[in-house]
């Protein structure tokens, strides 16, 4: 049984966008680390070829678009039909509009990103480090409980709408993840969140399509 589990791990073809994101290399090893050995790619048809794809990195809302537009990545991102993750500025950009340099997003989830407005001296911004996740709706944290933690870096939140399937509460509650059709997206990064991260990406691969 696990001998075929680990052909069918082997045989899945992963990309990740290729776009003017950092962090991605630690994205890279986390998938190293569960047996798979990604492509990073702006290749459309590699993209849209894959069983997986990952829009992962840190960057800015507004160069990063217009990086994807000049690529005409955002097509094809927006038409990708498999299991598509979007993860801190992946989800961002999935939004409609971004706070952050005024910037028209992909538009995959109907909801605005909000630049974090501190009301205490002790709340600074970028909300840096590990938090944890509630209500919880999605298969994206099977086996997943309330006290578990994740890492956060990030300086503009989703507020919770529809789609969201975990929140945290940091100066206000906000989408930690989104999910709608085939695209999910994580506020946090689950490849620098330890084991706990590592069963969310674990999980994404195993998501039944």
């Amino acid at each position: 049984m696990h001998n075929s589990l680990d052909e069918k791990k082997k045989k899945m073809k992963v990309a990740i966008v290729k776009y003017n994101a950092g962090n991605i290399c630690s994205v890279i090893n986390a998938l190293q680390r569960l047996g798979i050995h990604p492509i990073y790619t702006d290749n459309a048809e590699e993209l849209m070829s894959a069983d997986r794809v990952l829009f992962p990195g840190q960057g800015e809302a507004g160069s990063t678009m217009a990086y994807l537009r000049a690529k005409q990545l955002d097509e094809v991102i927006l038409h990708l039909k498999q299991p598509v993750l979007g993860i801190c500025i992946g989800q961002q950009l999935m939004c409609r509009h971004s706070e952050e340099s005024n910037t028209d997003c992909l538009g995959i989830f109907d909801v605005d990103v909000l630049k974090f407005s501190p009301k205490r001296h002790v709340e600074k911004v970028p909300h840096m480090g590990w938090n944890t996740l509630s209500e919880l709706k999605s298969d994206l944290f099977k086996g997943f409980t309330d006290n578990e933690f994740v890492y956060f870096v990030h300086s503009f939140y989703v507020p919770v709408n529809p789609h969201t399937i975990a929140t945290t509460d940091y100066i206000t509650p906000f989408s930690a993840a989104m999910q709608k059709d085939n695209f999910y997206a994580t506020q946090f990064h689950p490849e620098k969140s330890g084991d706990a991260g590592e069963r969310i990406l674990q999980n994404f691969l195993d998501l039944k399509i």
